[in-house]
């Protein structure tokens, strides 16, 4: 073998390596985005019959309303945990809404959504009643199970499921219309 081949060699084989880990690298960035959550889905316009309905707030509660709102919506996305209760540690229903009322309006709120729909407050039996800030609940299997903040405008903040994230959804969606128990109102 002579030098000049062994060169030839070490380039092809450089080359080889270099096309190998490039491959690499664009297989391993493919698969990360194909891991990443997809935000974008959570934000997607609303499709609700309730969208056009102009923004509610309560009357004597709008700086708080509008804290909870915020507050709300900064989470969407925050990871699912079942029993958690901290944007670190993920939420599941009760716990986002219990931190978000905590944090927002200085309320404390019971860690359970079947608890939480036993406390004080004006009950709102038609989803087009609601105001922004308002608690939202859902019987599913014949009990409350669930429970959100509604926003405004058909829409609603929750962490829905396990391996899921905190997200935004419509509250006359097929699937929530058909559990919708009641809303609460604690903020007016």
């Amino acid at each position: 073998m002579s030098l000049a081949s062994t060169g030839d060699w070490h380039k092809h084989s450089l080359f080889a390596h270099a096309l190998r880990l490039s491959v690499v690298f664009i297989v391993l960035s493919l698969a990360a985005c194909g891991t990443a959550p997809r935000r974008e889905a959570t934000y997607k316009a609303s499709e609700s019959a309730l969208a056009n309905e102009p923004a509610r707030a309560p009357e004597n509660s709008i700086g708080t309303a509008n804290d909870v709102l915020f507050r709300a919506m900064a989470l969407v996305g925050t990871p699912y945990h079942w029993g958690g209760n901290t944007p670190s540690g993920g939420f599941d229903c009760s716990g986002l809404v219990g931190y978000i009322y905590r944090n927002a309006a200085n309320i404390q709120l019971p860690h359970s959504s079947r608890e939480m729909a036993s406390v004080s407050g004006e009950k709102v039996r038609h989803m087009d009643d609601l105001i922004s800030g308002d608690l939202v609940f859902f019987s599913i299997d014949g009990g409350i199970s669930h429970v959100g903040v509604y926003v405004g405008k058909g829409r609603f903040v929750h962490a829905p499921n396990s391996g899921g994230t905190v997200r935004l959804d419509d509250i006359d969606g097929p699937y929530w219309r058909d559990h919708f128990a009641y809303g609460k109102r604690l903020l007016d």
